[in-house]
């Protein structure tokens, strides 16, 4: 999906002019992928632009970094203050938003110690990932022939630059095949997440996600509608998903801040349900959609004004 330039990028604490938001060739983070970074959205809201959960979001991304290794230089509520920056001086009523840790000019080599970690946060107007047919009507999934990666390989519950390689794989090989997503299994041959999506299905009834130990990242998305589930009375279960339970599913859909709340109509040309999106489905896509766009009660907690 295309990006549509606003004014700022803000960059090392200070607002940079878009076209000149640039970073050396010999950027570490360029050539070896140690970096972290997160997906945010701001929605208009009755009262003004608002961040889902940005708190949560810059809470995840300083865990990210610790995971790795990684020492941020800015602490989260100074990340959080500089996300609202970056919006309003865009002057933007909804956008998605990418902060980005990343190991800049200085060193090369496997070593990143020595180069400087740089942050930077660009906001842009986008689109939901999959598209507002998808949203409507759920979309086509492959399995893929890609693992997601393992806790051996790469640590699967940090949003970590490199672990994107294998999402990219993933992808194109949905896209090359004619479908709109991939569904990617872990080593124990389990359903884990989609490229960027955590996955849910319903079972007569109970919606059910696999658990963050099945290698799937820990969603904020997915921990919201849990959260949303259970006020409204809808039986919520986090438990391994395998793909004969996945085939024989209600309903499913994917979870994120890019793809929302997408439903999935179709795995390797298997109708979910009855191949449209389901009532349960519809249910929480419809709260969630008012929850941040602040038209329902008791949220606002999870709404930081810009």
């Amino acid at each position: 999906m295309s990006i549509n330039p606003t004014k700022f990028i803000w960059m090392d604490g200070k607002l940079v002019p878009w076209e000149e938001a640039k970073v050396h060739l010999l950027t570490h983070t360029l050539h070896y992928g140690y970096g972290v970074f997160e997906g945010i959205r701001c929605y208009r809201t009755p009262t003004g632009p608002a961040v889902f959960r940005l708190r949560d979001h810059m809470l995840r991304l300083q865990h990210s970094a610790d995971i790795v290794g990684m020492k941020l230089p800015y602490t989260v509520e100074e990340l959080v203050e500089a996300v609202k920056l970056t919006v309003r001086e865009n002057g933007l009523e909804e956008c998605y938003i990418r902060p980005i840790a990343y190991c800049g000019y200085g060193v090369m080599g496997l070593n990143p110690r020595g180069a400087p970690v740089r942050v930077a946060v660009a906001a842009w107007q986008w689109g939901t990932y999959l598209g507002e047919e998808g949203l409507r009507n759920g979309v086509r999934v492959k399995i893929s022939p890609y693992r997601r990666i393992h806790p051996s390989v790469l640590p699967p519950q940090a949003k970590l630059v490199a672990n994107y390689a294998n999402s990219i794989l993933a992808k194109l090989d949905a896209v090359d095949s004619g479908y709109d997503e991939a569904l990617m299994l872990n080593f124990s041959g389990n359903v884990s997440e989609g490229p960027g999506e955590n996955l849910f299905i319903v079972e007569k009834g109970v919606l059910v996600t696999p658990p963050v130990s099945e290698c799937a990242l820990p969603g904020i998305t997915r921990d919201s509608i849990l959260q949303l589930a259970r006020r409204e009375g809808i039986p919520a279960r986090e438990e391994p998903v395998s793909l004969e339970r996945l085939y024989e599913a209600d309903e499913a859909f994917f979870t994120g801040t890019a793809a929302e709340v997408t439903p999935i109509r179709e795995v390797g040309d298997r109708p979910i349900g009855n191949g449209r999106r389901g009532r349960i489905t519809a249910r929480l896509q419809e709260l969630y959609f008012r929850v941040v766009r602040g038209e329902e009660e008791g949220y606002e907690h999870w709404l930081e004004r810009v």
